[in-house]
């Protein structure tokens, strides 16, 4: 079955501002801290880090001084992680497949039927996106005072 889906580099960069959110002011926030958190290799966070950054939402210190929100949690919104983190440039999430058949009714005429419905599809998603904050995320995380297991090591 071919299922196309947003990758987990989404969630992914959402865990990671988490972390930063909740841990920043205790522990220096590595790629190898985050990536004991998320139990995903320090290379791809790392990555992930760097989008970030490029897209001037984190910064992050040289050598292992860690990871920092650059703006306020509630001035962050899930649509600005996900343009950061996805391949996928503004209004282009839906790819129609290349040169269907105009001798076809329906290759001749999908374009027509599906262009305007999947476009507002697109702009629900973005707007619903663009209407829940970091800080709107992380207010449901539990008020613990230290870093679960061995992440600050």
């Amino acid at each position: 079955m071919f299922c196309l889906q947003i990758s987990s580099r989404f969630t992914l960069a959402i865990h990671i501002f988490a972390c930063i959110y909740t841990f920043q002011n205790e522990y220096r926030v590595t790629s190898d801290f985050l990536a004991k958190s998320t139990n995903v290799n320090p290379v791809i966070v790392r990555k992930i880090l760097g989008q970030l950054k490029a897209a001037g939402l984190v910064r992050v210190a040289r050598g292992s001084g860690g990871a920092f929100m650059d703006k306020p949690a509630g001035e962050i919104t899930l649509l600005d992680v996900y343009y950061a983190v996805e391949c996928v440039e503004k209004g282009a999430l839906f790819h129609f497949h290349e040169n269907p058949n105009p001798a076809c009714p329906v290759g001749r005429n999908i374009h027509l039927i599906l262009d305007d419905r999947l476009a507002q599809v697109q702009r629900a998603m973005e707007e619903e996106l663009a209407s829940v904050t970091l800080e709107d995320v992380v207010r449901g995380l539990p008020n613990e005072a230290s870093a679960p297991g061995d992440l600050s090591k």
